[in-house]
């Protein structure tokens, strides 16, 4: 037989072949082939035609060494792997093939791309396999608990300094907040609170680390110890006030959602910053309120419940009092406070005693007596007792004489006036 004659089948090819030829035989009924071969009457009937017509060679796909509809030019092939050697070569292949979409309006999948690489040799990142770990349970409710912890790490690839992305991840919906900011500490962990407060309400509780902005590592005072009470920071006061619970990881395992996100990240947003040569704190910030929107409509999952825990944010001068540094400091008797190596002189008369030292967010000092504020000003030295710009002094006390009439002093001149007489001669 000619080599053109030759007739190239696949498996399932021969056998339908194999039925047909019984049918048209009449070794079967067209019904019979139909259930043998899993097809319609139909298309037995178009396959009997074919045959007859064609020959053995109608059994075949008619698809079968063309080119497919679907099959992407090689021209576009040709420039994605071209970005992606230039571009996006540290991508892992899931983002490389987004961003591929959003700039340059290329529609492939991950596998397509998985696939073009392999063939072209071009190294890749490819995914870690996971160890097996038995996964907590999510919280019911949007707003129930909250992750929260800070990513120290080179955000912007020494084109700018080393921050800290300060970040937050709801339990429930995986919903993210975050900011960038010089350094984890006391105001950058109050400051995102605030922020997110603001935009989302007061969460229910959170979940942090023992880092010392979040837990008071100091001995507790003979008071706290009798009340049974453990010392707590400034940011756990703050949220105490807001009736908030703070709960403490025992590991980094323990809460592994905002672990899971810096991975992230660390993965897509340093690329993404990357690629607009983000490269401070100002600009990477700005870049956040367009990047999470989209980061959280990707990664967002639905909560077990549609209720929200949140409750709604106070009034923001309150929370500006609430959320900041809170420090007691004693008035001494020329009405002047010390705190942080700086002298403060009252400047109305009081009869506190000792006073509260509030260090605001938006770097202002106030102090409070009572929930009321006090006016003050800040001084180089303290004034002398009796000078013209020193308030009046309420627990002032002038030495008391008393007057002569007095029984105290007549008792006393009259014991004196005993002693002094001469004795009589007899």
């Amino acid at each position: 037989m000619a080599e053109k004659d030759i007739i190239t089948m696949s498996r399932q090819e021969v056998k339908r072949l194999h039925i047909i030829h019984q049918a048209i035989d009449q070794k079967i009924t067209q019904a019979e082939a139909a259930t043998i071969i899993d097809l319609s009457d139909r298309q037995i009937r178009r396959m009997i035609k074919r045959i007859r017509k064609e020959g053995d060679e109608g059994i075949c796909h008619r698809s079968r060494g063309k080119t497919s509809n679907h099959r992407i030019p090689k021209k576009i092939k040709d420039k994605t792997l071209k970005l992606f050697r230039e571009q996006y070569k540290d991508f892992n292949l899931v983002h490389a093939t987004e961003k591929l979409l959003e700039v340059h309006g290329i529609t492939i999948n991950d596998e397509t791309l998985r696939l073009w690489l392999n063939e072209a040799e071009i190294h890749y990142k490819k995914r870690k396999v996971k160890k097996h770990r038995q996964r907590r349970e999510r919280r019911a409710h949007l707003g129930e608990l909250v992750q929260i912890d800070g990513s120290h790490h080179d955000w912007f690839e020494g084109r700018g300094p080393i921050c800290v992305f300060m970040g937050y991840i709801d339990d429930a919906t995986n919903t993210v907040y975050g900011r960038f900011y010089d350094y984890e500490g006391t105001m950058p962990a109050m400051d995102s609170m605030k922020r997110y407060i603001k935009r989302y309400g007061i969460p229910q509780s959170v979940y942090v680390d023992k880092h010392s902005t979040y837990k008071s590592w100091a001995e507790p005072t003979i008071e706290e110890q009798l009340n049974d009470q453990r010392p707590m920071s400034h940011f756990e006061k703050s949220l105490d006030e807001l009736s908030v619970k703070v709960i403490h990881a025992n590991s980094p395992q323990a809460k592994g959602r905002v672990e899971r996100l810096f991975k992230t990240l660390q993965d897509r947003l340093v690329r993404e910053m990357r690629l607009l040569g983000i490269k401070s704190v100002e600009e990477a910030n700005e870049f956040l309120k367009t990047y999470l929107p989209k980061h959280n409509r990707k990664f967002k999952k639905p909560a077990a419940s549609n209720a929200d825990l949140h409750r709604p944010a106070p009034h923001s001068r309150e929370l500006d009092r609430i959320l900041c540094i809170k420090e007691e400091r004693t008035v001494k008797n020329d009405f002047t406070i010390a705190h942080n190596g700086t002298l403060y002189q009252i400047e109305q008369a009081t009869r506190a005693e000792k006073v509260t030292v509030e260090e605001r967010l938006d770097g202002t000092v106030h102090i409070t007596y009572k929930g009321q504020e006090l006016r003050y000003r800040e001084i180089t030295k303290k004034p002398s007792e009796g000078t013209p710009e020193s308030p009046l002094l309420l627990r002032e006390k002038k030495p008391w004489i008393p007057p002569a009439d007095h029984p105290w002093k007549k008792s006393f001149l009259s014991r004196r006036r005993k002693r002094e007489q001469p004795l009589a001669v007899p």
